[in-house]
C-alpha cells in the first residue's frame, strides 16, 4: 500500500522527469535537424555539453531514438546525410565514452535483424545496413561484425540478401580487404559455392553474376570494376573526424570488437564490451549443488604438509590445494600438470 501523499509525490516526480525528457528531446532534435558537415564541430560540442549535464542513459536513449527516426525510413536515405549522422555518433563515441556508440549500434543491429526476418518491402534494411557500414568506416565497430552480417546474408542467399550483400560490399568492401583479406577470401569462396548450388533457384541470374564480379574485383583490388564506387566522401569526413576527436588514441583502440551473436543476445548474457555494464541474469550464477560436488581432489598429502598449510594460513580448499601441489611436486612439469588438474 502506498499512502496518498507519497503517491502524489511520486506522480509529480514522474511528471517532472517526463517534462525534462521532453525538453531534452526537443534540444537534441533541434541539433540533429541542423546537422551538416560545416557545423558538425559546433553541434558535436553542444551534444558533449548535453552529455555532461544530463544522465548518460537519458541522452543515449534520446539520441538513438531521434537518429533511428531520422535515418530508418521506407525510402533510401542520401548517403551523405547518413554519413554525417553516423560521424556525429562516432565523435561522441570517442569523446564522451564508448557506451554512446555501443548503445546506438545495439539498437541498429537488433532492428536490422528484426526487419530481415519480417520481409519488409521498403528500404529500411538498406538504411540500417548503411548505418552499420558507416559505423565501421568511422572506427566505432570492428570488421568482425561486418563479416558476421555478410556470412549470415550469404547463408540465406535469396534475392533480397544478394542486394544487401552488394550494397554492403560497395560501401565497405575495400576497407574489409585492408583489415582482413583472408576472411574476405573465405567469404567470396562461400558465396561462389552458394551461387553455383542456387543457380536453378533464381529466374534472373544477372544480379548473382554481378555480385560475384563485384567480389572478384574486391579480391583483385580493382576499384574500376565497381560502378559508382567513390571513397572520397568517406575520406574527407574521416579527416574531419580526426580534427574533432580530442584524444590522441582515437581510432582502432576504441573500436567495439563485438560479434553479431553477442549483440543479439545482449539481454540474456550481458554486455561485456561496455565497462561496468551491470548484469543480473540467473543463467550465469552457478548452481550451489554442482559447486558442492566440485570439491578439489589433490590426492593424498601427509599430515605434515597439511599442518604447514594451516600455519601458512591457507584457509580455503583451493589455497590449501595449490600449496600442497607446490610443496609435493617433483619438478616444474609435475607441478604444472597437477595445477592444471
Amino acid at each position: 500500500y502506498v499512502p496518498p501523499q507519497i503517491r502524489k509525490a511520486q506522480e509529480t516526480v514522474d511528471d517532472k522527469k517526463r517534462e525534462e525528457l521532453g525538453r531534452l528531446k526537443k534540444m537534441v532534435n533541434g541539433l540533429i535537424n541542423r546537422l551538416s558537415e560545416p557545423n558538425l564541430s559546433s553541434i558535436s560540442g553542444q551534444m558533449e555539453e548535453l552529455y555532461m549535464g544530463n544522465s548518460r542513459k537519458d541522452m543515449n536513449d534520446t539520441l538513438t531514438d531521434i537518429l533511428m527516426n531520422a535515418c530508418v525510413t521506407a525510402v533510401a536515405m542520401p548517403s551523405r546525410l547518413m554519413m554525417e549522422h553516423v560521424l556525429l555518433v562516432s565523435i561522441l563515441h570517442h569523446n564522451v565514452g564508448i557506451e554512446v556508440g555501443a548503445h546506438f549500434l545495439e539498437a541498429v543491429v537488433k532492428k536490422f535483424d528484426e526487419l530481415c526476418k519480417s520481409d519488409a518491402e521498403g528500404k529500411e534494411c538498406e538504411n540500417l545496413l548503411a548505418l552499420i557500414a558507416h559505423l565501421y568506416n568511422f572506427h566505432v565497430v570492428h570488421c568482425l561484425l561486418i563479416f558476421d552480417i555478410l556470412k549470415k546474408l550469404v547463408s540465406t542467399f535469396t534475392e533480397k540478401e544478394i542486394e544487401l550483400i552488394l550494397f554492403l560490399l560497395k560501401n565497405v568492401g575495400f576497407s574489409l580487404r585492408k583489415d582482413d583479406a583472408l576472411a574476405l577470401k573465405e567469404l567470396i569462396t562461400e558465396a561462389q559455392r552458394k551461387a553455383s548450388t542456387a543457380e536453378k533457384k533464381f529466374q534472373d541470374q544477372t544480379r548473382v553474376r554481378f555480385m560475384l564480379e563485384t567480389m572478384l574485383a574486391l579480391r583483385n583490388n580493382d576499384m574500376r570494376k565497381i560502378p559508382g564506387y567513390d571513397p572520397e566522401p568517406v575520406e574527407r569526413l574521416r579527416k574531419l573526424q580526426r580534427a574533432l576527436v580530442h584524444s590522441s588514441g582515437s581510432g582502432k583502440d576504441t573500436q567495439l570488437r563485438v560479434s553479431l551473436e553477442s549483440l543479439l543476445s545482449a539481454d540474456q548474457v550481458g554486455r561485456w564490451w561496455i565497462v561496468g555494464s551491470s548484469w543480473s541474469g540467473a543463467p550465469m550464477i552457478r548452481d550451489t549443488k554442482s559447486q558442492a560436488q566440485q570439491k578439489l581432489h589433490v590426492g593424498k598429502v601427509s599430515s605434515k604438509i597439511m599442518e604447514l598449510a594451516r600455519k601458512m594460513r591457507m584457509n580455503t580448499d583451493i589455497r590449501r590445494s595449490i600449496f600442497c601441489v607446490l610443496m609435493t611436486s617433483e619438478d616444474f612439469m609435475d607441478a604444472f600438470e597437477k595445477l592444471l588438474k
